[in-house]
């Protein structure tokens, strides 16, 4: 019988992208939301800093992550044409390589050899790439699906300040804002927490405590300069 598991560290990749962007779309947007209401009382100027901050975070977001992990993904391509090219030129001292990475792990000489003997002809490449390099189908860097998870969770972050100044009377939005953005950001910290298979509560404290912190100073600087944002 085959048997099946599921590992949390499949998805790792858009799962760091969604949390990161959905924090940042909501941390950012209400700090702006917060900061832009407190220096002045009309509404058009703060759902405009709303809306701004959205667009321009989700596409912000995009673009990083996407740099960012296409660099990644252009070192892999590198290190994984290297191994190949060190597989064509010396297929001698790659298996005697690998083999020493067994070792070094536990094995016998002579098991280590045997293991990298039977390895090498089944996909030599996938071996190095696994054992020598760390890279595996789990982890490997996929930009698109970064830069597209980022987008999506930081629009998807950044909507709930947007909306409450659309709805709400200007009097206590930001009080408001601030209270409904701190408890979904424990939400959200619980919520990475628990597909991580890390500590929900810290997980949850974290983002509150740095999002607070955001909000506050946002304040203030709107606090002190008055009307002008």
């Amino acid at each position: 019988m085959s048997h099946q598991e599921l590992h949390r560290t499949e998805h790792i990749g858009w799962l760091r992208a969604a949390v990161l962007g959905a924090n940042d779309g909501l941390i950012s947007t209400s700090s702006l939301v917060v900061g832009v209401a407190a220096a002045q009382s009309a509404r058009e100027p703060v759902l405009l800093a709303a809306l701004a901050g959205l667009v321009a975070g989700a596409l912000s977001m995009a673009a990083g992550e996407y740099v960012s992990v296409s660099s990644q993904s252009d070192t892999e391509q590198a290190d994984l044409a290297r191994e190949r090219r060190e597989l064509e030129e010396e297929p001698e001292l790659e298996l005697a390589e690998l083999a020493g990475i067994y070792v070094g792990r536990g094995l016998t000489p002579a098991l280590a050899e045997q293991v990298a003997i039977q390895l090498t002809a089944h996909d030599a490449l996938g071996a190095h790439a696994r054992d020598e390099l760390g890279l595996s189908h789990m982890t490997r860097a996929r930009p698109l699906q970064a830069a597209l998870s980022s987008a999506a969770a930081f629009a998807v972050g950044a909507a709930l300040p947007l909306l409450l100044v659309v709805f709400l009377p200007l009097g206590g939005l930001s009080t408001i804002v601030i209270a409904a953005s701190l408890a979904l950001l424990m939400g959200l910290g619980a919520l990475a927490g628990y597909l991580g298979g890390a500590s929900m509560v810290r997980g949850a404290a974290r983002v509150a405590f740095w999002g607070a912190a955001a909000m506050g100073a946002t304040a203030l600087v709107g606090r002190l300069f008055g009307t002008v944002v």
